[in-house]
C-alpha cells in the first residue's frame, strides 16, 4: 500500500511539475523578464490550454490526496 501510494506521489509529481511548465506566461510575473509578456492577448484561451489546466487541477487533486492516503497509512500502520 505504501509503496503504490509512493508511486502515484513520484508520478504525479513529474506530471504536475512538467503541466505548470507547460503553461503559457500570463505576464507580469518572471514569465515577461525572459519575454514571455511580448505576445498579444487578443487569441484567448485555446482549447489545448483549457485541456492543460485540466490536466494540471486533477493531477494537483490526485497529489494532494495520494500525499494525505500516504500521511493516514504510514500515522497508523494499515499496511
Amino acid at each position: 500500500m505504501v509503496l503504490s501510494l509512493q508511486i502515484v506521489l513520484v508520478v504525479t509529481s513529474l506530471i504536475l511539475g512538467l503541466s505548470v511548465l507547460l503553461h503559457k506566461g500570463k505576464g507580469g510575473g518572471l514569465s515577461s523578464l525572459f519575454g514571455g509578456g511580448m505576445q498579444s492577448s487578443l487569441s484567448g484561451s485555446t482549447v489545448v490550454e483549457k485541456n492543460l489546466d485540466r490536466l494540471t487541477v486533477t493531477t494537483a487533486v490526485i497529489w494532494i490526496a495520494a500525499i494525505v492516503g500516504l500521511n493516514l497509512v504510514v500515522h497508523y500502520n494499515v499496511g
